[in-house]
């Protein structure tokens, strides 16, 4: 079977006829046609170095006596992609001892973007509202050298589980695990967090493939409309929770704009001057740009600032934007 994208054949017309008339209106005329066909292409296996157990270099040298070629990533120094067929490569590496002693964290190339625009520090106050299963969890831990705190939050059981199974495989010590509606964060947590990711529960457009109904059965129009209303509380919740002159991320792995820039414009209107957008600029990464207009809606000119990135060979659909924090945004009571 062919996955390149130049031997592709309308493989995408599986998908749901209202999410491609959708995409239609979203993606560039002169781009619709790739992206179409990045929706059925089968992505090469990228990691991440968990440099809390090892380094880059030690870790390119225990693949290669694996007999594994990596590639490393122009933007993201801990990021590697594995040059051999996903398939063997995958079989091969979740058997090794690497593997098992957490030296590396096998996770896709958009979802290492939104710890990298945050930055965390060492010692710094840090919520991940959204947590589990950890991936973006164990990277800012691993970017603090287990220095600081981070609370990582989840409402379910099952994805808890596996949060905690990572957080103790990748010898990640600085964390601690919540179980609360996210939403209502910000009452426990006041304006105390230096920092905080909102990597949004989102309908997955970004990650649909047309080999896999299982991940584009669930979706629907109406389901993109009620995710966009929790997206807008849980990012208000994480602005509460944040202190003033903090950082707040946004992310999601989708392509509609509801859930994006419509998120986005709502909360700078909500917000006022309490809050501004800064820039989302990665260096030698190929970003799109992000919507301002979407049907009848012209959004606020501040979310050029976004950064989005469609579906390509190498990486999945996603939206990120980073918001600072400029004053207080809780009433104080007396």
């Amino acid at each position: 079977m062919c996955y390149a994208l130049e031997c592709m054949d309308d493989k995408w017309k599986q998908l749901p006829e209202k999410f491609l008339q959708r995409v239609n209106q979203i993606v560039p005329n002169e781009k619709t046609k790739t992206i179409l066909n990045a929706f059925c292409v089968k992505r090469p296996v990228s990691l991440r170095v968990n440099t809390l157990k090892t380094t880059a270099d030690e870790l390119e040298k225990d693949f290669k006596q694996l007999g594994i070629s990596l590639e490393r990533v122009p933007w993201y120094s801990d990021a590697f992609i594995l040059k051999d067929d996903p398939k063997i490569a995958l079989r091969d590496i979740m058997a090794s001892p690497i593997y098992m002693d957490g030296s590396f964290y096998i996770q896709s190339l958009s979802s290492m973007i939104p710890p990298f625009v945050m930055d965390p520090q060492p010692d710094e106050n840090i919520l991940d509202l959204a947590a589990a299963p950890g991936s973006k969890t164990t990277q800012m831990a691993m970017m603090m050298k287990n220095r600081g705190e981070i609370i990582a939050n989840d409402i379910s059981v099952g994805r808890i589980y596996k949060l905690k199974a990572n957080l103790a495989s990748h010898g990640v010590t600085n964390t601690k695990i919540m179980k609360m509606p996210g939403q209502f964060l910000w009452r426990r947590y006041p304006e105390y967090f230096d920092k905080t990711l909102v990597d949004a529960p989102c309908s997955l457009e970004g990650r649909f493939n047309c080999y896999d109904p299982k991940s584009y059965k669930d979706w629907t129009p109406k389901k993109v409309e009620i995710l966009s209303q929790r997206e807008r509380f849980l990012l208000r919740s994480a602005i509460s929770a944040t202190r003033p002159g903090g950082i707040i991320v946004y992310s999601t792995c989708t392509l509609s704009p509801e859930e994006n820039e419509e998120v986005i414009d709502w909360i700078l209107k909500k917000e006022g001057d309490a809050i501004d957008l800064e820039p989302v600029e990665i260096k030698n990464l190929q970003t799109d740009e992000p919507i301002l207009k979407w049907k009848n809606k012209t959004y606020d000119p501040r979310v050029k600032y976004c950064l989005r990135i469609f579906p390509s060979e190498a990486m999945e659909g996603f939206f990120v934007a980073k918001i600072r924090k400029l004053r207080p945004t809780l009433t104080p009571k007396f």
